[in-house]
C-alpha cells in the first residue's frame, strides 16, 4: 500500500540526508489524479525536506530538487524519478503498485487505509463526544440534525482509529422553559392531545404559553414559580416534568433509529441541578463568586475585574443556569471517563458560552480544561417540506423518503426491492449527510431539494447509485476467480488513475483526523465514484478474456469496498441495491 512505497522512498532519501525514513514519511505525499497519462504517483516538496533537515541551500529549491534527483536511483520499487518546480517525483513500478493496493484493499477489508504508517505510534486515548442534544418536550428540530450527523461522524473517525469513544445526547431537559411549559400546559394542555400525539401538543402548548407571556406578565410568573418548584422538588411539578422527558426520548429513539445513531449515554442537564449547587460552592470557597447589581450571581472574567465579561452561574431567585450544569457536567466527565479529548458539537452561536465554560474551568484549577474542545458548525438555510416551513426533523425524513421513491419509480433501470421504503430513505439520508458534508462545517448553506437528490453529480444519490452497480457487477458475474490476478491487464489510463486515487485514501483519513472535517472523505469519495463510473464504460467485463475480466472485477470490487469503508465513517449505509 502507499505506506509501504513511502518507506522505500524515505529508506532513499535517509541515506542521502543522514535522517531516520520516520522523519520523512509523513512528508511523502501521494498525487492527486491527473487527466495527464504520465503522472508521477508520489510527490516531495523539497521546501518542506530541507526545512525538516536543517540542510538550509543559497540555492533555489528547483536546483535543489534536481540535485536531489541525480543523487536518487531508481530501483525495483521506483521506476522514475524527476525534479519538479520544488518537488521530487516519483513513479512506481506499474505491476508492483497493481498487485500491492489490490492485495491490501482485499487484506485490510474496512481497515484499510487506517492500518497505514501515518498512524504509527498514535496513542490511543478516551474520548467523549457529545451531540445531538435536543430539547425535551420540542419536536426534534432539523436545527439539531447537523449536531447529530456531524458528532456521529467524528465518533465514527475516532473509533476507527481505535480510540475509546463515549457518546453522549446530553438533553436539555431542564432551565426556565420547563417553567413556561409547566405552566402552559396547566392552562391549555389536553391529556387526549398529549396522549395521541405528546410532542406536536407540547410544542402547541409551548408556543401559545410564550405568546402570552409577552402580553401577560402574570404568566411569566408564574412560570418562574413552576421552575422554582422544580427546583426545589417539588412532587407535582416533577411529575409533570418527567412525563414529559420519557415521552420526548420515546420519540427521539425512534429519530435516532432512522438515522441509524446509536449513543453510550443518554444524560441530561436535569442530572447536574444538584451537582451545579456543588460547583457554586467550589466557586464560592475559591473566591469567584460576585453578585451584580439585579442580584444575579457571576463569575468575572474580565483580565481587570471591572465585569466588563462576566458568566451569570446562578440567578437572582437562585435557579440554575446552563452554564452552571455546563460545568458541572463537565467536572462529573472527568471523573466518570478520565477522558483525554472532550468534543462538544454545537452551532456556532455557542462559541462564547463554551469559551466561558473553559475559561471557568481553568481559573477553577482544571487544568484538563485544555482537553474540551468545541467543534462548531454554521447554520442551514431553506430547508423547507411541502408542509411548508420546516422547524422538525421527522417531515425531512419523511419527504425525502418520498421524493426518493418517487425517483427510483421514474427510473427504468431501477431493480426490483424487497423493502423500497428502506432502501429510499438509506438513499435520502445520504443525500442529506453528503450535501452538509461537502463545505466547511463552520459554513453556513442554502439547502436544495433538487440539488440533493440528483442522481448525478456530486451528491449522496451518485455514492449510492455507484456502489449499487458495482455490487451488482459483482453479483452478475461473481468472485469465485478472483484469487489469482493477472495484474499485467490493468494497466490501461482509467485502471491505473483508479489505482492512484486508491493510495490516497490513508491520506485523506489523516486529513481528516487532523481537522475533524468530513469534507476530505466526501470530496474523496464523490472522485472515486466519478472514475468508476468512466472505468465501467470502458474497461468491460462481460465477454472479455477470462484473466481480462477477473482482473477488472477485482479492481471494481476494491473500489466498492472502500467506497462502503468511507460512507460507514460518514454515517451513510451504503445499499446494494436501487
Amino acid at each position: 500500500m502507499a505506506c509501504g512505497f513511502r518507506r522505500s522512498i524515505a529508506c532513499q532519501l535517509s541515506r542521502i540526508l543522514a535522517l531516520p525514513p520516520e522523519s520523512l514519511i509523513k512528508s511523502i505525499s501521494a498525487v492527486p489524479v491527473s487527466k495527464k497519462q504520465e503522472v508521477a504517483d508520489f510527490q516531495l516538496s523539497v521546501d518542506s525536506l530541507l526545512e525538516d533537515s536543517n540542510h538550509k541551500s543559497q540555492l533555489d529549491t528547483q536546483d535543489q530538487a534536481r540535485r536531489l534527483a541525480e543523487e536518487l536511483k531508481c530501483d525495483t520499487v521506483v521506476t522514475a524519478i524527476s525534479a519538479g518546480p520544488g518537488t521530487l517525483n516519483f513513479k512506481i513500478n506499474r505491476e508492483l503498485l497493481t498487485k500491492a493496493v489490490l492485495q491490501q484493499v482485499a487484506e485490510d477489508g474496512s481497515k484499510y487505509g487506517l492500518n497505514s504508517e501515518l498512524f504509527s505510534g498514535l496513542p490511543q486515548k478516551r474520548v467523549v463526544v457529545e451531540f445531538s442534544s435536543p430539547n425535551v418536550a420540542k419536536k426534534f428540530h432539523v436545527g439539531h440534525l447537523r449536531s447529530t450527523i456531524i458528532g456521529n461522524f467524528i465518533a465514527n473517525l475516532k473509533e476507527a482509529l481505535g480510540h475509546q469513544v463515549t457518546r453522549i445526547n446530553y438533553i436539555g431537559d431542564w432551565g426556565m422553559q420547563f417553567g413556561l411549559l409547566g405552566t402552559g400546559f396547566q392552562l391549555f394542555g389536553y391529556e387526549e392531545k398529549l396522549q395521541s400525539n405528546p410532542l406536536q401538543h407540547l410544542f402547541e402548548v409551548y408556543v401559545q404559553v410564550n405568546k402570552e407571556a409577552t402580553d401577560d406578565k402574570n404568566i411569566a410568573k408564574l412560570a418562574h414559580e413552576f421552575f422554582h418548584r422544580l427546583e426545589l422538588g417539588d412532587m407535582q411539578a416533577l411529575s409533570l416534568w418527567q412525563r414529559f422527558r420519557d415521552l420526548s426520548i420515546e420519540e427521539y429513539t425512534q429519530i435516532y433509529k432512522r438515522l441509524g445513531i446509536h449513543f453510550d449515554e443518554y444524560s441530561g442537564e436535569s442530572f447536574y441541578r444538584e451537582k451545579s449547587r456543588d460547583i457554586l460552592k467550589l466557586l464560592n470557597s475559591k473566591g469567584l463568586l460576585k453578585k451584580t447589581t439585579t442580584g444575579n450571581v457571576v463569575v468575572d472574567l474580565s483580565e481587570t475585574g471591572d465585569l466588563s465579561s462576566i458568566c451569570t452561574v446562578k440567578r437572582s431567585d437562585g435557579t440554575s443556569l446552563y452554564a452552571t450544569r455546563d460545568l458541572a457536567a463537565a467536572v462529573d466527565r472527568m471523573d466518570k471517563y478520565n477522558f483525554d479529548t472532550m468534543i462538544y458539537v454545537a452551532d456556532k452561536g455557542q462559541k462564547r458560552h463554551f469559551q466561558q465554560v473553559f475559561q471557568i474551568l481553568k481559573i477553577m484549577g482544571y487544568e484538563w480544561a485544555e482537553r474540551c474542545h468545541h467543534v462548531a458548525f454554521g447554520i442551514v438555510k431553506g430547508m423547507k417540506t411541502r408542509r411548508g416551513d420546516v422547524t422538525f426533523l421527522e417531515d425531512v425524513l419523511n419527504e425525502v423518503q418520498s421524493r426518493m421513491l418517487q425517483n427510483m419509480a421514474s427510473i427504468k433501470t431501477t431493480k426490483h426491492l424487497e423493502n423500497p421504503q428502506e432502501t429510499a430513505e438509506r438513499v435520502g439520508l445520504a443525500a442529506l449527510i453528503i450535501q452538509d458534508f461537502r463545505g466547511l462545517l463552520l459554513s453556513d448553506y442554502q439547502f436544495s431539494w433538487d440539488r440533493v437528490l440528483q442522481s448525478r453529480g456530486d451528491t449522496g444519490v451518485f455514492l449510492q447509485y455507484t456502489h449499487a452497480r458495482l455490487y451488482s457487477l459483482e453479483e452478475t458475474f461473481g468472485c469465485g476467480y478472483l484469487n489469482d490476478v493477472n495484474v499485467a491487464c490493468l494497466q490501461e489510463p482509467q485502471s491505473v488513475s483508479i489505482l492512484q486515487h486508491l493510495l490516497r485514501f490513508d491520506e485523506v483519513l489523516y486529513k481528516s483526523s487532523q481537522d475533524l472535517q468530513p469534507k476530505h472523505i466526501v470530496s474523496y469519495l464523490l472522485t472515486l465514484s466519478h472514475l468508476a463510473a468512466m472505468a465501467h464504460k470502458t474497461l468491460q467485463v462481460k465477454d472479455s478474456p477470462a484473466d481480462v475480466a477477473g482482473a477488472r472485477l477485482h479492481l471494481f470490487r476494491a473500489v466498492r469496498s472502500v467506497l462502503a469503508n468511507g460512507m460507514k465513517l460518514l454515517g451513510i449505509t451504503p445499499v446494494c441495491r436501487m
